[in-house]
Parts: C-alpha cells; structure tokens; sequence
C-alpha cells in the first residue's frame, strides 16, 4: 500500500498553526510531519520568503514529504528524530528557527497500516518502528526480554497495572512459539488481563508501553526539549500536541522550569536576571475535546502547550 493511501486527520490543527505562526516570512520547523496535515496549513500561512523543515524518523513519512518539497521551494526534508533538530537546521543553512510544531506519538496511517505492527486490532508483523530502517523490532525484543524488565516497561510506559501477570504470559507463551504477529500478542495480553476498561482494548496499555520502549519515545522527547529551545529565536513559539499523560508531563514540566528559571537555595535573594527564564508560557492547555473527536477519535486525549522564547539579553544587560 502507498504511503499516501492512508488518510490522517491531523489533531488542533488551525489553533497549532494560529499559536506558532508569529512572523509569515520567519524559518518554522513541523518536527513530526507525519502526512503533512499541519505542514500544509502551516505553508497557507507563510509568505514567500519563508521557510519550512519538515522532520520524521518514519520513511513512509518522508515520502510524502518529498512529494510536497517538489511543489514547493520553501520546503526542507530531514529524515530523523527532532532530537536532531540542531543539526537538521545547520544542515539546511538555517541559523535559528522562527517556530517549531511538535505533533507527539503514532499518527492515525502508522495505526492503520497492519504492516507497521502498531495496531492490536489488525494482525500484522510486530514491527512497531517508526523508523525502519533499523533498529529492534519489538518481536526480537519481546523474545529476549527478561520477566522483570519487561513488568518494567509495560508499568512505567504503559502504566498497566496488570504488567507483571502480562509479562508472565509473555514469557510463558514465547516459551512455547515465537512471538511474530500483533493479534498474537494482543490475545496473549487480553487474556492475562482480569480487568478490562470499558470502551477500551485490554492490550492498549502494553502496546502503547512496548511502542514507546522500542522507539525511545520518551527519552526523545525529553532530549529534544532543551535542544529545540536553543534553536529558537526570541519571541519564537515551541508548539507541542501530546496524547498520553506520560508526555505531557515532561512538556508541562519542562515548560514550567524553564518559565521559572535556574534554582537557588531557599532564602537566597534573587531577581529576575538571577532566575534567567528562557520561556513564558502562553495561554491554558489545549485539550482535544469533543469536535476535535467527531473527525479524529484519537484527538480525544490530545493536549497542546505552547510556549514562547523569551529574549535573555535584556535581563543580562540588568545584572550589576
């Protein structure tokens, strides 16, 4: 199947864009561009001196990133993780960035292509890479895991409550045949849970855990965070839509400390040039909410933070 052949709704698309868009003829970064839903709007948006790098570790992606690139000049392709983001920008002759979009987790055509292992409801290869091209599968990994490790990575990324009886059925099962496909694992896993969500698969818990292991999801992000922030010039927008609680928090807590600034023991006198905040949070969280879902029911539990880079030279100029 093509890469474009999957359609993708993409999640608070306009208030993205109308949050991160602050100068038309600035250098925006879409560091998840996935099948370009945010990146088109984004380009609605720009004038023509502008200019946009696309990013995303997933080929498929890329793909039609190209497609886009070949229709317009302003466009730039990166085939990597936006932990990479410095780099990327240097690489395009880019100083500094004007804005970046980060559109967090699996997009809607990776869940729906069963040969990318993502899903639990469609039988495919248990894949679950977003970039292929090489890497652990999460069959190879689930064949070599340790009970204790694998408990480990379905509590703390997939916070399943039932981790240690699904990680004893793993083990058990794949004592006896190869682990190979999703709805392999999948029944493996509904059957050791005892408590099933409602209007929720027993198994998306541990999908979820397994995907963000394999793909160091969260460690990304939380590397990447800094680094973006470095890249962005002052009065610069960083965007970034979540859908589980295990990435908002790192936003949310990082945008919180770099709003505070550095730490100093209590008792210290301080002032503002002392703390040197580098962000000012902008507006409440952005949840998905109930028409977001009508066209995309992943946009359920998506949550927007947006945050803007503030200029440190003038509170350096106010030291003694």
């Amino acid at each position: 199947m093509e890469a474009g052949d999957f359609r993708h709704v993409s999640v608070l698309l306009h208030e993205a864009v109308a949050a991160l868009v602050t100068d038309p003829e600035g250098c925006y970064v879409d560091g998840t561009f996935g099948r370009g839903g945010h990146s088109r709007l984004l380009l609605e948006h720009l004038g023509p001196q502008a200019r946009l790098l696309v990013m995303d570790k997933d080929p498929a992606a890329i793909v039609v990133a190209r497609e886009l690139q070949a229709v317009d000049p302003r466009v730039s392709v990166w085939h990597g993780s936006f932990r990479e983001l410095p780099e990327a920008l240097a690489a395009q002759g880019m100083a500094a960035a004007r804005g970046v979009l980060l559109d967090l987790g699996v997009s809607s055509p990776q869940l729906d292509d069963a040969d990318r292992g993502f899903s639990f409801s469609k039988d495919g290869p248990l894949d679950m890479r977003m970039d292929s091209r090489g890497g652990v599968t999460a069959a190879q990994w689930l064949m070599q895991v340790g009970e204790q490790e694998l408990a480990d990575v379905l509590y703390q990324y997939g916070e399943e409550k039932h981790a240690r009886r699904m990680a004893r059925a793993i083990v058990a099962a794949r004592a006896v045949t190869p682990l190979t496909s999703t709805l392999q694992l999948a029944e493996i896993v509904k059957r050791a849970n005892p408590a099933w969500e409602r209007h929720k698969h027993p198994a998306t818990r541990a999908f979820q855990a397994i995907r963000i292991y394999i793909n160091q999801e969260l460690a990304d992000l939380e590397a990447a965070l800094p680094r973006i922030v470095d890249t962005l010039l002052p009065a610069s927008r960083l965007v970034v839509i979540s859908f589980h609680s295990l990435e908002d928090r790192i936003v949310k807590r990082f945008f919180q400390h770099e709003a505070k600034g550095d730490d100093f023991p209590p008792g210290v006198p301080v002032t503002v040039a002392d703390l040197k905040p580098r962000l000012r949070l902008v507006g409440k969280p952005l949840l998905g909410g109930a028409e977001a879902e009508k066209d995309n029911v992943r946009a359920r539990s998506a949550v927007m933070r947006v945050a803007e880079k503030l200029d440190t030279q003038p509170l350096e100029r106010m030291r003694p």
